[in-house]
This record gives C-alpha cells, structure tokens and sequence, in this order.
C-alpha cells in the first residue's frame, strides 16, 4: 500500500485541509482503517478499495477519529485527486464518478481545481428552538448572534448557523468539549463588494469527546451553498472562505448550474506521495 498526503481548498501553497489517501487498501478492514485514521490524526484519512458499482471510476471509504462517514467533501476532492496523480483514468473524460457510502459523486477538473456535485440533503428545514439552543451552547454562539438555525445533513449530520456578521463570527470561542456526535457549522456574509460573499467556521467532537476545529470543511460548504442558493441568499456563484481561525487559508467556490444542481470546487495540490505502509 503507498500513502499520499494532499492539500485540499487551500489558497496557496499547503494552507488548505490536509488529507491523507491511501491506495491498494482492500485488504484493509475498518478497525485497521480506523486506528491509521486516529495515529495520522488529520480531520480525515481516506483508503481507496476496489469500485463494485459497474458505473464508478473508483471506489473510496471515508474516515475520521470518530469512525467511517459516507461521504466529506474535501476527502471527496483530495481522494479524486490522487487517484487520478496515480494515473487513475476516468471513463468519460469530461467527469470523474466516485464510489463512496453515500453512493455515486460526480466530479469535474480544471487545471489544479476539482469540483464534486453536492450530494442530496439527508435532512434539511429549520432547527426546533430548543435544537438551536442546544447547538449556539456547545459551540458558544449567543443567540441573539444567530439570524437562521438549520439542518443541513449530507451524511456527516450537519447543523448550521446563520450569524449576522463576521466579526461575530470569528469571535467566537467554543468549548473544549462537547457530546458525541457534535457537527455544527457557522457561516456568516462578508462586506458587500469584496471578493468573499461568505465566511464559516466548523466544529466537530472526535472520539474522545474534544471539540475541533476543521480548516476546511467541503461537505458543510456543500450543504451551506444549497440552503444559501434555495433560500436566495445567493445567486449563480460565490467564494467562500474558511480556516482563519485555525491559520489555514481555504476558499471554497460555489456555484449552481442550468439544472439546478450545486458544485463545490477548489484547488488541491500533492504534498507527498509514495509513502509505503507496511
């Protein structure tokens, strides 16, 4: 087995989410996958096994400390990534399908940028009251910060909140812990006229119950761009920015095409790869 590490959204130069692939991994089994997931220690590792969908390019399991998702956004991008750097080619040319635990995901390229077509809502509509209570405390949000409070579950179980400005935004400062399965997204809108439509931050527990902070997150920003382009906050396409809190420096394009379906891109660059496993 041979491991890459990619840089995934970021701006520049290994600024983006750092994702570790790992390919010729069939013989692999969950809990084996699992622990190399939590000794790396990245936000996700990836492990591509062969594809048993007839219409997939390649097939690729998705894991976090806290077990396997079914489908993460910048996992989707850094693992497409290196497959085709590993002389991976598609079937079609002018996309790339990936096998993933939420089915099939279709991928675009254009010189150093991937795109993935946002993958269905599992759950959306509106946060109960006490729903949104609940998510402002264990991320430390006041309330009276929060314009809109949602589901926005495309398999990781995201919520997200709609503050009202930025600066509310990054002054937030979350607890260290929080209960299993936290999965909370903020977003706020930058000043108008500028290169940014949008900032966000994004908080998940690891298997240990800590509160982390993701640099860049593509499976919120996915489901954030959706909410954004129904409820018409946005319109065509934007650039969104993420990890500003953590020292990395994302950005995230959005767009909505002809047949109403969301894209999310960015850059992704190799940072290493070869590595043998043994």
């Amino acid at each position: 087995m041979r491991l890459d590490l990619v840089d995934v959204f970021g701006a520049t130069g290994n600024s983006g989410n750092p994702l570790a692939v790992v390919h010729d991994a069939g013989a692999m089994d969950a809990d084996a996958m699992l622990a190399l997931t939590r000794w790396i220690g990245f936000s996700e590792t990836t492990f591509l096994v062969p594809a048993t969908d007839p219409g997939a390019d390649y097939r690729v399991r998705i894991f976090y400390p806290a077990g396997e998702l079914p489908f993460a956004g910048h996992p989707t991008l850094g693992t497409c990534h290196a497959w085709l750097a590993a002389g991976g080619r598609p079937r079609d040319p002018r996309r790339i399908v990936q096998q993933c635990g939420a089915g099939l995901v279709e991928l675009s390229r254009a010189g150093d940028r991937l795109a993935f077509r946002a993958p269905p809502l599992v759950r959306s509509g509106a946060l109960s009251t006490a729903e949104r209570d609940e998510a402002a405390r264990r991320v430390g949000v006041p309330v009276e910060a929060i314009a809109d409070a949602v589901h926005a579950d495309n398999g990781p179980g995201w919520q997200l909140l709609r503050l009202h400005s930025v600066e509310a935004l990054m002054a937030i400062d979350p607890p260290a812990r929080a209960p299993a399965g936290t999965n909370i997204g903020l977003i706020a809108p930058c000043p108008a006229g500028g290169a940014l439509a949008f900032e966000l931050r994004v908080f998940f527990t690891d298997d240990r119950g800590r509160m982390v902070e993701d640099p860049v997150t593509g499976s919120l920003n996915a489901a954030a761009a959706q909410y954004l382009f129904a409820s018409g906050l946005a319109t065509g396409a934007y650039r969104a920015a993420q990890g500003r809190a953590t020292g990395h420096d994302g950005l995230i394009d959005a767009r909505i095409d002809a047949n109403g379906d969301v894209w999310i891109g960015g850059r992704t660059a190799t940072v290493a790869a070869g590595a043998h496993l043994r």
